[in-house]
């Protein structure tokens, strides 16, 4: 199976309520009168990162990875999870894990360690505490919103490739915690882009019914040179969100294009229609 075939074979399983119907970034639980928002991510050798990684940043970004999903709703991280297998360097991969949760001010909660035979994998669960209510999710665009984003894209595919300044944009991300606090009362979609912009994009104008009318012009890339590469390629996780039109932001971010009523596809970029996924973004399977 590919990713799609896997994730319809799921939603035909029991679904709780707060799984959203495994249509959003994270599953979102109603304890008394406290909300908790709830995620996981993985990261495979080989897949995510590449065998001769310093494992201080496959920690790093692990920790990034989940805490961006809280971010897109705004959440508060309460602690995260760990999965670990043992491998090479895993004292390294524990001094990264702490410079992590250090810096986000975020606890450890437990979690599973086991020895392995072949490429290492971890995973990890974050638990965040909802700041406000509702807790947006990837439905709420609306016709006549402006769709935007909150930094440039394609740092991490340069990074990826060794460009020295970006460097760090691939193996040490920034979760927009503090951007997705300040955002998440104004918003009426958001989510983190992970994947790509065009793929996520075209998730989150598909799951609203809508069209986004992205303008090319205004989308802030790393590398204007390599345009369609910047867009597709993800790792990016900077927050895509819509709101209303004329709104004042909190924070800056760039408005990329606006909504529209449903068209003929869920994106459009300038005037090409996107009607399917394929080929937008990266894709597991």
């Amino acid at each position: 199976m590919n990713e799609l075939e896997y994730l319809k074979q799921l939603r035909s399983l029991p679904l709780h309520e707060g799984a959203r119907g495994l249509e959003d970034d994270c599953a979102v639980l109603a304890i008394g009168e406290q909300t908790l928002v709830i995620t996981h991510d993985m990261m495979a050798e080989g897949t995510h990162y590449l065998p001769d990684a310093r494992m201080a940043d496959v920690a790093w970004k692990l920790v990034s990875m989940n805490l961006s999903d809280l971010a897109s709703k705004g959440a508060r991280p309460v602690g995260v999870i760990l999965g670990s297998s043992l491998g090479r360097e895993d004292a390294e991969f524990l001094e990264g894990l702490r410079d992590a949760l250090l810096a986000y001010d975020v606890p450890l909660l437990g979690g599973d360690t086991i020895a392995a035979l072949g490429a290492s994998t971890f995973a990890m669960t974050a638990i965040g505490e909802a700041t406000h209510h509702p807790v947006p999710s990837r439905k709420g665009a609306r016709p006549g919103d402006g769709v935007f984003v909150t930094g440039t894209l394609g740092a991490a595919m340069l990074g990826f490739e060794g460009k020295t300044q970006y460097v760090d944009a691939f193996n040490r991300p920034r979760a927009r915690l503090e951007e997705g606090y300040a955002l998440v009362p104004h918003v009426t979609a958001m989510m983190d882009i992970s994947d790509g912009l065009m793929l996520d994009a075209w998730r989150m104008a598909n799951a609203s019914s809508v069209t986004f009318r992205l303008n090319p012009e205004l989308i802030p890339v790393a590398d204007s040179a390599r345009f369609d590469d910047c867009i597709r390629w993800g790792d990016d996780y900077e927050l895509l969100f819509t709101c209303p039109h004329g709104l004042d932001l909190p924070v800056g971010a760039i408005r990329i294009g606006a909504v529209e009523e449903r068209r003929d596809a869920p994106i459009f970029l300038g005037g090409t229609p996107h009607a399917y996924a394929a080929n937008l973004g990266y894709r597991h399977g």
